[in-house]
């Protein structure tokens, strides 16, 4: 009887390319012309990274900056949740956080998914924040990748563990 194969539909983000990402960002902020006197700054506080200058536009700048980073580096912006920007005292602030892990709900949309759509035979098992799907057939597997990655969600989406 041959075994199941299987693979995990995660939502994980790499903290230590985040974290470089937001290092490159302060640099550019740190040394670029329209950010001279402007207060703006980008930094970690606990585990969201919070962005400051003197006014809305600088600050929406910032978060430009960031972004195109983390972009660069191979992060997903659908895993940045971005606070609108806010006046606190004379500075204008804005956070974000790093979304990880796929909810049960999301979980349950997936799941779905693949029953109505997806090859007959493969079945969906939600483990805490991941999703196992698995088969006997590998070509099922990858027809589910693929109708999954096909579908636009507000959260990103890898495959691990293919085995």
């Amino acid at each position: 009887m041959a075994a199941d194969n299987s693979f995990d539909v995660v939502s994980k983000v790499d903290h230590q390319e985040v974290d470089n990402a937001l290092n490159m960002a302060a640099k550019e902020v740190r040394q670029r012309f329209d950010f001279k006197g402007t207060d703006a700054s980008i930094r970690w506080s606990g585990e969201v990274v919070e962005m400051e200058a003197n006014g809305e536009e600088r600050v929406k700048a910032v978060l430009d900056v960031f972004q195109g980073k983390l972009i660069k580096r191979g992060v997903s912006l659908k895993s940045l949740d971005v606070g609108e920007p806010r006046l606190s005292g004379k500075t204008w602030k804005i956070t974000a956080s790093i979304e990880q892990g796929i909810s049960q709900e999301n979980a349950k949309k997936i799941s779905k998914l693949v029953r109505d759509e997806g090859p007959k035979g493969v079945k969906c098992q939600i483990q805490g924040d991941e999703l196992r799907v698995s088969s006997k057939k590998r070509d099922d597997l990858q027809a589910v990748q693929s109708l999954i990655k096909g579908q636009d969600y507000d959260f990103a989406v890898q495959f691990t563990n293919y085995r």
